[in-house]
């Protein structure tokens, strides 16, 4: 028998050696869980220099971000506020009000050293805490870790939801009685187009279908793929469904970058079930995609995010933003209130996306850099020494300068907008008329495109009744080619201003859209001879064919007046001008 020399027992001399591994081993565990809850326990306590130089001994992290890290776990609930507490949509950092239930205030004062070997040994039998104890400087570690990862991920990545649940928006397909999350939880999902404006949810929802489904998902982008990837995908799939019987989900984002002839190599592997289709598009599929396929894939429509929506949204941001400022870089925290968010809701149009980045402009608007964090010389924050900053929608005018107008030159926007420019002007609604046209100038639109449309209202919605409104329109078009924007603004402000007062006449346009139609549907109508008096005749054959035989010479005659038929035999009588300028119909809604 001999003596351990760690814990003093009486060990069989053929067993010293295992006993001394674990007695050892044991002894270090012992040692290195009362270190970290003594730690632990100044940090409660709010003892930061010895919490500090305990860490510091511990780790070897460079003091400038250690520096940070502990400062940051002795933060006072009250100085974390992110939002001003009279909006209950306000957003404030998340600090636990008590610790987890912990038997760490025991060794408040206790010193690694003076333990005896013998209570490390019998603290060490005792079973170690369950999970839900864990301190908060474990959670805060954890944060931190997983703060540092995406540190340098967009807003929008970091918040991308994984599921429905936190889907926001588009309630109409995935609500509790939406038929996208019909389809969804039934892992029955159809070939389908996603279409709407950008930042409203298509590629998170594919995502999410990855996640709740078990087919097997592919992604690909046609900006940056073309049909060979495709087929090796195709090829995939067929392979994968003849050993697992597991489909594959295709998503296609941007499917609209296309063209025509491309889409038909979806054609026959949709058709035949050897891939579920789903194509993501900011444009129009009834333009942009083939007929063919938009018959095999259902449409879905995905609208413009509401500004509750787009609250939710940006609260969640806003805790993540605070987050990452206070613990990560020991930043002032961002403190919004309502109508700071509600400003960079309607700022952003419906985009989650463009909110995100509007967020991340104003976070990087106010982040000091390391030599200036004990002088501030930004004028926008008000107390140099605040723990944060109150963010106002003045502030954020300022931050941003200058509306952001969200405005698609190519898409749909451009024919919507100039649609309703054209209808203001066509109801003589000079106040609408001028918003429109200010939309499409401050939004980049090319303005000899706006004066074109004007010279076509001038015939079409005005046309005999006022016969100065051409020459007008034309007068407008040229001064855009010979000035050119900014000064040519007021020449296409005048020149709408002049049609919307105008008065209105369809005449002739109802008569050319009548006699067109005519044209198009009788081709008897188009062919019918026209009369022999009224053919030209410069040779002497075609005098003697009786060409322009009886025709009568208007001006010879007494007020130009005569008895002559000038229409063909075939549709004499058809009268196309009825004399109408506008319509009988009474609005039911001005009797009102």
């Amino acid at each position: 028998m001999v003596s351990c020399p760690v814990c003093a027992k009486e060990i069989e001399i053929g067993l010293i050696n295992r006993h001394l591994d674990t007695c050892t081993s044991s002894c270090s565990r012992v040692e290195s869980n009362v270190s970290t809850k003594s730690n632990l326990t100044n940090i409660l306590n709010g003892n930061r220099s010895k919490s500090r130089s305990s860490l510091k001994k511990e780790r070897n992290y460079t003091p400038s971000l250690k520096r940070a890290r502990n400062e940051v776990v002795t933060i006072d609930d009250d100085e974390t506020s992110s939002v001003s507490e009279q909006n209950t949509s306000n957003i404030s950092l998340f600090v636990p009000d008590s610790p987890p239930p912990s038997t760490i205030d025991q060794h408040q004062d206790v010193d690694d050293e003076a333990i005896p070997p013998s209570k490390k040994l019998k603290k060490d039998s005792s079973p170690p805490p369950p999970p839900y104890t864990l301190t908060p400087q474990y959670h805060l570690e954890e944060e931190l870790k997983l703060l540092k990862s995406q540190a340098k991920l967009p807003l929008a990545e970091k918040l991308r939801p994984k599921n429905l649940d936190q889907y926001i928006g588009q309630q109409h397909l995935v609500g509790p009685n939406g038929i996208l999350r019909g389809f969804i939880e039934r892992d029955r999902i159809p070939s389908m187009i996603l279409w709407g404006p950008p930042g409203v949810g298509k590629t998170s929802l594919c995502r999410i279908i990855s996640h709740e489904t078990h087919s097997r998902f592919v992604e690909l982008s046609a900006t940056s793929s073309g049909i060979s990837e495709c087929r090796k995908v195709f090829e995939e799939a067929k392979n994968e469904y003849r050993l697992t019987k597991r489909q594959t989900v295709l998503f296609c984002d941007e499917i609209h970058r296309f063209n025509k002839a491309q889409q038909d190599i979806f054609l026959p592997y949709v058709e035949k079930g050897d891939i579920i289709l789903i194509g993501a598009t900011t444009e129009n599929p009834s333009f942009q995609l083939n007929s063919a396929l938009l018959s095999r894939c259902r449409v879905f429509v995905l609208n413009k995010l509401e500004v509750s929506d787009l609250n939710k949204v940006l609260c969640k941001a806003i805790l993540i933003v605070n987050k990452t400022r206070k613990l990560l870089y020991n930043q002032p925290i961002l403190k919004f209130n309502k109508q700071s968010v509600d400003y960079l809701s309607d700022l952003s149009d419906g985009d989650s996306r463009g909110a995100l980045n509007l967020l991340e402009i104003a976070d990087s608007h106010f982040l000091k850099s390391p030599s200036n964090n004990n002088n501030n010389n930004n004028n926008d924050i008000s107390n140099e020494n605040a723990n944060f900053i109150d963010i106002t929608p003045e502030l954020l005018k300022h931050i941003f300068k200058r509306t952001h107008l969200i405005y698609d030159r190519v898409g749909d926007a451009h024919y919507d907008t100039i649609s309703a420019f054209h209808k203001s002007v066509r109801g003589s609604d000079a106040n609408a008329a001028l918003y429109y046209l200010g939309k499409m100038i401050k939004g980049g639109e090319n303005p000899l495109y706006i004066a074109r449309r004007m010279i076509r209202i001038a015939s079409e919605d005005i046309g005999v009744l006022d016969n100065t409104c051409l020459p007008l329109a034309i007068a407008a078009y040229q001064a855009v080619q010979f000035v050119g924007l900014p000064e040519a603004d007021l020449a296409l402000v005048q020149c709408a201003y002049k049609l919307c007062q105008a008065p209105k006449s369809v005449l002739i346009y109802r008569a050319w859209n009548k006699i067109c139609s005519y044209i198009d549907k009788d081709p008897g109508f188009a062919s019918a001879p026209i009369p022999l008096h009224l053919r030209n005749a410069p040779t002497k054959l075609m005098k003697d064919l009786d060409y322009s035989k009886g025709y009568k010479y208007n001006p010879d005659y007494l007020n130009g007046e005569v008895v002559q038929e000038y229409l063909p035999e075939k549709i004499k009588g058809t009268n196309f001008l009825d004399g109408k300028h506008l319509g009988d119909i009474a609005d039911p809604d001005l009797q009102k």
